[in-house]
């Protein structure tokens, strides 16, 4: 493997990079407790992209950890969970958006949100914001009650706790430093990335 270096995610913002199979892609909650949504296309087709509803279902659990795979709709495995040391992300809630701050937190001009920073990133690749599925909310922590209630609490990721991912295909990963309060413990903070190039190492 040839290291990156560490690229910063400035607060309230998102950006995108590709991958090629073998990849490692690491991402750093540098100072505790701030989620980042995370969304991928296949470069071959980009019809094809990270679905939560097959992670889900094939793992047969709502919260993916160290080990488990992540699908895309078409079944195919996209990453592997290699290590996790926060141990508690979402993969059901969608990404924070312009109408949901209007609609939740009374914003009359609502911010981009994830969802309008992930489709940002991607907009080279001919993504628009229709197609931003629901995220893999990375340190996100969502809970349920007995009623199916749902709560925002939150992240429990402390400075330094990291996500490290290998591509399984080659792909274009976008990822944000997520705008919404609830998901942040109301504190808009950064977050970090490393890719660890796999096809350098070997050429």
């Amino acid at each position: 493997m040839v290291v990156g270096s560490v690229e910063r995610i400035a607060p309230c913002s998102g950006r995108a990079v590709e991958l090629d199979t073998g990849d490692e892609l690491i991402v750093i909650d540098p100072m505790g407790q701030q989620v980042s949504d995370l969304t991928a296309f296949s470069l071959a087709d980009t019809a094809e992209y990270l679905s939560s509803g097959r992670s889900i279902d094939y793992a047969s659990k709502l919260w993916l950890s160290s080990g488990d795979l992540l699908y895309s709709n078409r079944s195919t495995p996209m990453f592997t969970i290699l290590e996790d040391t926060c141990g508690r992300h979402d993969f059901t809630l969608t990404p924070c958006s312009k109408k949901m701050f209007e609609m939740l937190y009374g914003e009359e001009e609502g911010r981009p949100g994830c969802e309008g920073n992930l489709a940002a990133a991607l907009a080279p690749y001919g993504i628009g914001i229709d197609r931003i599925p629901v995220a893999f909310n990375i340190f996100m922590h969502v809970a349920f009650d007995e009623a199916g209630v749902v709560s925002v609490l939150p992240p429990l990721s402390r400075a330094g706790d990291f996500v490290r991912l290998r591509a399984e295909m080659p792909m274009v990963v976008a990822m944000t430093a997520c705008s919404a309060g609830q998901s942040n413990n109301f504190s808009y903070k950064p977050i970090d990335f490393r890719v660890e190039r796999r096809s350098a190492a070997v050429a």
